[in-house]
């Protein structure tokens, strides 16, 4: 890694840290995006792995007054069984694939609410929600669209909403590591040393990003969500049938 990709990655983690301490979301897909372009899929998912957790721990950290600690536990054991299930396949990422699913993913904020009914009051909700996001998270590296749609109907304000998901993330993020510890124990110690240099970005991204949030309304909050992530989406969907075609 040349010290100009060493720079960008660290203002790509701080931009991208930003945006998912304003939205919850957004910020890892389009860090992603930028791994994927440096690093190999499974080497990008566990770099991922480890500035997203960074990340999401400082956010769950200055909002964790509103975290909502039910919910969390009843997604964390749906998150492990995902990783369970998948560790039984041996699943291997693709950058083809990841591109196309991040691609669609939007399609889930823009789905009906009378198509899919999930409340984060209900366990098995939680728990369902849980095992497909942690899924989705290892495959495809983010699940924050998938996520958002079981707090939508919620009667939780944009804090508690941020600050869950954020502790949500954290346990996701920890386990998508360990899966692909293998892969990430092929970049030299260079690299791990940028990677670890920009780590800190994440948490002065998550600050910035925070102090936003609390100066935006609730409607302002989700209305800004649907466009920004379906923007991202579009181009991620259009670069994985780029690279299908290659």
């Amino acid at each position: 890694m040349t010290v100009m990709i060493g720079a960008a990655l660290v203002g790509v983690v701080f931009f991208t840290s930003m945006l998912s301490g304003v939205f919850g979301m957004a910020g890892g897909m389009v860090l992603l995006w930028f791994l994927l372009l440096v690093f190999p899929a499974a080497s990008a998912m566990a770099v991922h792995g480890v500035i997203q957790l960074t990340a999401n721990g400082s956010r769950a950290w200055l909002s964790r007054r509103y975290i909502v600690w039910r919910i969390v536990g009843q997604m964390a054991l749906g998150v492990v069984s995902a990783a369970a299930l998948l560790v039984s396949v041996s699943y291997s990422p693709n950058a083809a694939i990841v591109s196309l699913l991040l691609g669609m993913m939007p399609l889930l904020i823009w789905m009906p609410k009378r198509w899919l009914h999930l409340k984060a009051n209900r366990a098995s909700h939680a728990l369902a929600c849980g095992f497909a996001s942690g899924g989705l998270t290892i495959v495809a590296g983010v699940s924050g669209p998938l996520i958002d749609i079981l707090f939508v109907r919620s009667q939780m304000d944009r804090r508690q909403v941020v600050a869950t998901k954020a502790m949500t993330q954290v346990v996701a993020h920890s386990i998508k590591i360990v899966f692909y510890l293998g892969s990430a124990l092929t970049l030299s110690t260079g690299e791990w040393g940028i990677v670890l240099l920009a780590a800190p970005f994440a948490l002065l991204g998550t600050r910035a990003g925070t102090f936003i949030l609390h100066r935006l309304t609730d409607a302002n909050f989700r209305t800004w969500t649907r466009w920004i992530v379906t923007a991202i989406g579009a181009f991620y969907f259009v670069q994985g049938l780029v690279l299908l075609n290659q």
